[in-house]
């Protein structure tokens, strides 16, 4: 287990470097630096101020040197302006220049400084991260008790009207974006011109206090989506189990059949939706883009949002990584909790 451990970190270390490094060439072609540069300047700036301002604010240097500078193995740029001022990418946090560290990168912990928020990048993620953990938290609250019954319920009797039924509901959430259902449910539930105003607030208030009111409808929205995916798994691994030479066994001796769900078939029913619900992580994390900006909750998904929209690289970087790092962490989970729940696999 020691060396498949071993083995699997290093496969992420290598692999979160490559994402990382794809990002940070995507985020610094020249026409997103040429965009910054305006932004923080002047929309009206020519080729010349533009190439004037990323010289001055350490961007004009190699890709390479640049991407080695964010991850911190080469030492940050400084510059002395003929005033004699200095200015460095270690300088962000207003250290002088003769207490300001030499490496200033995400290995030691600094994330770059948000050119939208006006404010250090690890305070922002850290604080939208904890706003969009709530979210998730109820949204898996209500999501996978309510996909793992309709799937046991559908899958203990394949082919029955239970199974047609609750199948096909499935199907139907999974193929509904959360886009669609999210301003069905504001219509329907929120809006006082044509729904029926059952639930009120904002869902931008629950980033103070969550109620049923102002969180109901973001956590439907995504849970309905996610709900049925699971749902089709395990109805599907409950379906299949079903059918296995032991359960026939078990009918022949007489056992209850509710005995034998419970007994039998659930355990080994639960071990392949273990996976997809583990997976279910990193798609929360991204896909809450769609509904904190449909709903205006401002956690990770919807800073991830204004970052890409306003051209903040230190703060979209930042962001990606984060999501790397979760994507990779969940599957190392899951591959472990998958040894452990099925004891025919091992470890070669």
């Amino acid at each position: 287990m020691i060396k498949f451990l071993l083995k699997r970190v290093g496969v992420m270390a290598l692999t979160a470097l490559c994402l990382t490094f794809v990002v940070f060439f995507l985020t610094n072609l020249d026409p997103n630096l040429e965009k910054l540069a305006k932004t923080q300047g002047n929309s009206r700036m020519s080729d010349a101020e533009v190439a004037s301002w990323l010289e001055k604010n350490g961007y004009a240097r190699p890709l390479l040197i640049r991407y080695g500078e964010w991850i911190g193995v080469v030492p940050g740029w400084t510059r002395t302006a003929p005033d004699g001022t200095v200015a460095g990418r270690c300088l962000h946090r207003g250290a002088a220049p003769e207490t300001a560290p030499a490496y200033c990168g995400i290995l030691q912990g600094d994330f770059g400084y948000s050119t939208r928020f006006r404010a250090d990048v690890s305070e922002i993620i850290a604080t939208r991260l904890a706003l969009t953990g709530t979210l998730m938290f109820w949204v898996m609250i209500v999501m996978i008790p309510s996909a793992l019954i309709i799937g046991v319920l559908a899958g203990m009797r394949e082919g029955s009207r239970a199974d047609r039924v609750l199948s096909s509901f499935s199907i139907l959430w999974t193929a509904t974006p959360e886009y669609v259902s999210g301003v069905i449910f504001i219509a329907v539930f929120a809006s006082s011109a044509v729904g029926l105003k059952w639930v009120k607030g904002s869902a931008a208030s629950a980033m103070r206090d969550v109620t049923f009111e102002n969180f109901a409808l973001p956590v439907a929205t995504m849970a309905l989506y996610g709900m049925g995916y699971i749902a089709r798994m395990t109805r599907a691994s409950m379906a299949e189990v079903m059918t296995a030479q032991y359960i026939r066994t078990a009918r022949l001796k007489g056992l209850k059949f509710r005995r034998i769900i419970l007994r039998h078939a659930l355990r080994n029913a639960l071990i392949a939706p273990f996976t997809v619900i583990m997976l279910q992580f990193p798609w929360l994390l991204t896909g809450v883009v769609v509904v904190e900006t449909l709903f205006n909750y401002k956690g990770f998904g919807w800073t991830l949002f204004t970052a890409a929209d306003t051209n903040d690289i230190e703060l979209l970087l930042s962001c990606s990584i984060v999501a790397v790092l979760v994507v990779l962490v969940t599957q190392l989970i899951s591959d472990i909790g998958y040894v452990f729940l099925n004891p025919r696999i091992r470890i070669s």
